[in-house]
């Protein structure tokens, strides 16, 4: 079922670049680091495009991008909204780059699929001693009650959860250093159309049986039809980036396979 959801996006590709969220500049910024005016930046797993397109605004030159992307639909979808972009196929366990090429490589809502051991080593391997890699994650802010009170309401409903808080995390390894997590809280305008429409492009969502889909939905719709902060129609979702930052070390403190 993990390798099921992990390949599902492609076919809520065009849904996907609509109506997922955007990732706030302050959290692609500090994500970033000090990266030097020179920098060849990798948008790992970059599904259609959401954090290469922060990365843009952030003042990261499209010459300067590197995109990778496994899935065919999803690079379409990405090439037609930033044609400047380099995009590759490409998985995080086979990454289409020489050695030490890169000076970040960023994950959005993806580490989670990754088989964390070849990723991390592929990763050591493009990025240059003192590199950032930094995944980020999206996630509806359920320190707000409401929030809290609509997870639990699609939860009751069904048993195959989403990936949850995962999508940022960064197994410890010898060649990074310690991580570093900041949260950046913001408010994404939403409908109770539009964000159904975004929950319909989640992993469960596209793989679960009809039956509890339309369960789960109708479920969602009640809520925020008679909740007191979404029943007018129109609402503002609380929302937080995580995003756990590291560094590579130098060759003088790591070699692959020994001290």
């Amino acid at each position: 079922m993990h390798a099921r959801r992990a390949r599902c996006f492609g076919s809520v590709a065009a849904s996907y670049a609509k109506h997922r969220p955007d990732y706030p500049e302050q959290a692609v910024t500090w994500a970033l680091g000090s990266v030097p005016d020179s920098a060849r930046v990798l948008d790992l797993a970059a599904g259609t495009g959401k954090l290469t397109e922060a990365m843009l605004r952030c003042g990261i030159p499209a010459a300067a991008v590197l995109a990778v992307e496994p899935d065919d639909r999803m690079r379409t979808q990405l090439s037609a909204l930033l044609p400047t972009v380099t995009v590759r196929f490409g998985t995080a366990e086979e990454i289409p780059a020489d050695d030490g090429a890169l000076h970040a490589v960023l994950v959005g809502q993806a580490f989670h699929w990754f088989d964390p051991d070849r990723a991390l080593g592929e990763i050591t391997r493009v990025l240059r001693p003192g590199g950032v890699l930094a995944a980020l994650g999206n996630t509806e802010d359920d320190s707000v009650d409401w929030v809290a009170e609509l997870a639990a309401a699609a939860q009751a409903q069904r048993s195959a959860g989403m990936a949850g808080r995962g999508f940022a995390d960064l197994p410890e390894h010898p060649a990074f250093s310690d991580p570093q997590l900041r949260e950046f809280r913001w408010r994404w305008p939403r409908t109770i159309d539009s964000l159904l429409d975004t929950v319909s492009t989640h992993s469960w969502a596209v793989t679960t049986s009809p039956d509890q889909r339309a369960a789960t939905f109708a479920a969602l719709r009640r809520f925020l039809e008679t909740h007191p902060s979404t029943r007018d129609g129109s609402f503002e979702l609380p929302m937080q980036t995580l995003v756990l930052r590291t560094t590579r070390r130098a060759w003088s403190c790591w070699r692959p396979g020994g001290a």
